[in-house]
């Protein structure tokens, strides 16, 4: 009997808290991989995520988002050692003519492209003709419709994407916050 070729890890599965974007966790069954999203009320234009290092157990503190109204969004990428510059969101986030989505490049220069093809985010690769998607949103499932979650949303991202995690898990709040301002703005307009 001979053996194939050794089977390929499967993807990262976070599993989100809550459904808020501004106080929630993304994390795997094992913790292995966990993030923190925290806005604290006497901060609350400052969200910051947090990611548990699961080896040396401790919190670092690898982005933040600034939210302050009437001003541009900004975000910035932390190092264990030190904070990172605040750039604006449009210029980590490029849009590219789509209504959600956009375009970011992670730090080897590999660029990744936020699309909705069913109404939920996807992230490919830019270059992938195939568009085959690295990473995917699940959304949640309730009991017909409406009553208690029969499962959590999810974010999964598989190995060849997990270098950039900390850029995903960003840019995905990101999307998400300007995907549910667009709705509650055509919300307000149609009354």
């Amino acid at each position: 009997m001979s053996r194939g070729a050794p089977k390929p890890p499967p993807p990262h599965k976070l599993t989100f808290a809550t459904n808020s974007v501004r106080n929630t966790t993304f994390a795997e069954d094992n913790n292995k991989l966990y993030y923190e999203i925290v806005t604290r009320f006497w901060h609350p234009h400052l969200t910051k995520i947090n990611k548990y290092d699961y080896e040396a157990r401790v919190v670092n503190c690898v982005a933040e988002i600034e939210d302050q109204p009437e001003k541009d969004v900004k975000v910035r990428f932390n190092t264990p050692d030190a904070e990172g510059e605040w750039m604006r969101a449009c210029d980590f986030i490029r849009n590219d003519g789509t209504a959600i989505g956009g375009t970011f490049a992670h730090e080897d220069g590999t660029e990744y492209r936020w699309k909705t093809p069913k109404r939920y985010l996807q992230l490919i690769k830019s270059d992938d003709d195939e568009e085959v998607p690295v990473a995917e949103y699940h959304p949640h499932k309730r009991h017909f419709g409406v009553w208690r979650m029969s499962q959590r949303a999810f974010l999964e991202v598989k190995p060849e994407a997990s270098a950039a995690l900390d850029r995903i898990v960003v840019s995905y709040l990101l999307l998400e916050r300007r995907r549910r301002q667009a709705k509650i703005k055509v919300k307000l307009e149609t009354k």
